[in-house]
């Protein structure tokens, strides 16, 4: 496991400070949620699913590894559901994967039902993470179709490994040379109380053959990574007695080996962003039991820069195949158990805080871009023809070149003209230059939206007076009744930078929800003070509250902006992002007239609510006594089509 020990020791509040992560996430939000723990997603090769190990087998008390499709939000498991697995990649074909598994260990099964004993009996012991010898990495069709494959088969710890991006090699760690090699006394019995102490960095192909030791130093290396280009690995460097880690990186054939961090702290779980220029890493430098973010730059030359600042457990980063994402493992969830979180990432703002040129210079004033035209064009391949093709697809003219946009189809006419231009033969389809494929660029309302209040329609209609949420569940929900609950907000009691206490707030205080509706405003207190907003600020998200409301057992989540917010568009708008699918609860938006007239059939005023509750109070919510509501909800995906050449 990619040093998933630590985990279970971390507790802390879930406060981001706008002074680090602000630079470069946005947009955070839960992806994960089921099971005591999840952790370790890493993407597919085309961004449009996550592989991720998670704990939530009710017959299994170990991490089994589970693939998330974004597009659908469906999750299924893709491990056998026997023994420990951990340590998962998707193969870059989009056909295979590889995980670590103890399942071929014919005591799997025993220890699953010694651990479930355990738990039951609050016996269990400190959790930490178990190298197992009896670990494989095993590979395997996502289909299900012929089983899997123990590519290693060996005594020894196998696992945290991951395939080369052109999927002919895989990365990975083992400990197997120190059930072979001669050992002194002193070294074995070191061994056998420290397991992970004789783990090294190998490589091998990936069908599990040529097998390579790429490290060889007592400690810990473990956690490898490939480059976006599969030249460089990086990894974790543990000293002999593992309470300090550096980040290191190497060629991929274990050449020119050299830290990159120099902390002195526990700095591990490493992972480069596609771009090549800077890594992503976890370290606690600012307190043992306080684990953050940090990027540095690919030779190691600048000092690392901070992103997260949130108590607790941040760990286990990586980005998406685009450099737009970044996903990680976070504690900073209600019940403080770890799960998997997704933000948009700054790549921009990463190589300025770096210090680190833009990716691209822009075109010199003046200059047109060449369009398709390819005379001039030398016959080898210089930097001024690159730089000619990089200006013109870059340029202002084609807009970003976004899938389905009048940008693609630009881009893609100049990209099949320069192809004739240099003699090669269309393979697309109907003998043309193009491939078109259908994707999903969208969400749209469908015909079947309905709400029905109190035994009757709900007044005004879909787009003008209420609208589903995005990440609503769809179909139908029976009446049930509506509890007003305020901001909709619980933020837990924490400590400011000066370490004065800061009280607790909830939305929630002695109001029963299970079964009912939460009706509550869109974002947070408009009257509380600069610090209190950057503290609410991680609780006030839409998918946060439909989570805490979902949790609490609510059937569905109703959300107001209200009169004091002041925004140009009531409804909540309908954009499609496929990390909110299946969120496991109805949800709608609706206006502030709406609203009023259901408030007011409990005799309470919608502007006076929210007036008082942006002094920061914590009004205690109320039933809506006699009144219910229920939906019908039909939310589609908009289908477009693009083009490859």
């Amino acid at each position: 496991m990619k040093f998933s020990c630590l985990l279970p020791i971390l507790a802390g509040c879930s406060v981001v400070s706008a002074q680090a992560a602000d630079l470069f996430v946005k947009n955070s939000r839960q992806l994960t949620f089921s099971g005591k723990r999840a952790g370790e997603g890493y993407f597919s090769a085309d961004g449009k699913s996550m592989i991720f190990q998670s704990e939530r087998d009710p017959d299994n008390p170990f991490y089994q590894i589970y693939l998330l499709d974004f597009e659908t939000g469906d999750t299924r498991r893709l491990s056998p559901g026997q023994g420990k697995t951990t340590c998962a990649w998707l193969h870059p074909n989009g056909k295979g994967f590889l995980f670590a598994s103890t399942h071929g260990d014919p005591a799997a099964g025993d220890k699953q039902r010694a651990e479930l004993r355990e738990r039951a009996e609050g016996t269990q012991k400190r959790y930490s993470w178990d190298y197992d010898e009896n670990y494989d990495i095993y590979a395997g069709p996502l289909d299900g179709a012929g089983g899997f494959q123990n590519l290693t088969a060996t005594r020894g710890y196998d696992a945290e490994g991951d395939y080369s991006p052109d999927g002919r090699w895989i990365v990975f760690a083992s400990n197997r040379h120190a059930y072979t090699d001669p050992l002194t006394a002193a070294e074995k019995e070191k061994f056998e109380r420290q397991k992970s102490w004789l783990t090294d960095i190998y490589l091998m192909r990936a069908d599990g053959s040529d097998v390579r030791r790429l490290t060889d130093a007592r400690g810990y290396d473990g956690g490898p990574f490939f480059s976006a280009d599969g030249k460089r690995v990086c990894w974790r460097r543990f000293n002999e007695e593992e309470d300090r880690a550096e980040v290191w990186t190497m060629n991929a054939d274990g050449s020119e080996q050299k830290p990159i961090t120099r902390m002195g702290a526990m700095s591990w779980a490493p992972y480069f962003h596609p771009s090549g220029k800077y890594l992503i890493f976890t370290t606690n430098r600012h307190g043992f039991d306080n684990f953050e973010l940090y990027i540095v730059d690919g030779e190691g030359k600048r000092e690392p820069v901070r992103v997260t600042d949130t108590d607790g457990f941040d760990g286990l980063p990586v980005f998406s195949p685009d450099g737009g994402k970044l996903s990680w493992t976070s504690n900073r969830t209600p019940e403080k158990n770890s799960q998997i979180f997704l933000a948009d990432w700054d790549h921009s703002a990463a190589l300025k805080a770096l210090g680190l040129p833009p990716d691209a210079p822009a075109a010199p004033a003046g200059e047109t871009a060449p369009g398709w035209n390819t005379s001039g064009l030398s016959p080898d391949i210089t930097p001024a023809d690159s730089r000619r093709h990089v200006e013109y697809l870059a340029s202002d003219r084609l807009q970003g070149r976004q899938t389905g946009t009048e940008g693609e189809l630009l881009a893609t006419d100049y990209a099949a003209r320069c192809f004739q231009a240099f003699g090669l033969q269309p393979a697309g389809d109907n003998g043309t230059w193009f491939h078109a494929f259908e994707f999903t660029a969208g969400v749209a309302l469908g015909k079947g939206n309905r709400l029905t209040a109190h035994g009757g329609q709900a007044p005004g209609g879909v787009e003008t007076d209420w609208i589903p949420l995005p990440f609503s569940s769809t179909g139908d929900t029976a009446a049930a009744p509506v509890v007003f609950a305020g901001y909709g907000i619980e933020v837990p009691e924490g400590r400011d930078d000066q370490g004065k206490k800061q009280e607790a707030y909830s939305s929630y205080f002695h109001l029963a929800v299970k079964d009912k509706w939460v009706m509550t405003l869109r974002y947070l207190p408009e009257g509380i003070s600069q610090e209190e907003r950057v503290r609410f600020g991680s609780f006030a998200s839409l998918r946060h509250k439909a989570m805490i409301a979902r949790q609490k057992g609510a059937r569905g989540l109703i959300v107001v902006s209200g009169p004091t917010s002041r925004v140009v568009k009531q409804l909540v708008p309908l954009a499609f992002d496929a990390s909110l699918a299946g969120s496991g609860l109805a949800g709608v938006s609706i206006s502030d007239a709406l609203a009023q007239t259901w408030l007011g059939k409990a005799g309470k005023n919608l502007k006076a609510l929210q007036e008082k509750l942006d002094t920061g109070a914590q009004e205690q919510g109320f039933d809506l006594p006699g009144f219910t509501l229920a939906s019908s909800i039909d939310i589609r995906q908009e289908k477009k089509t693009g083009r490859n050449v």
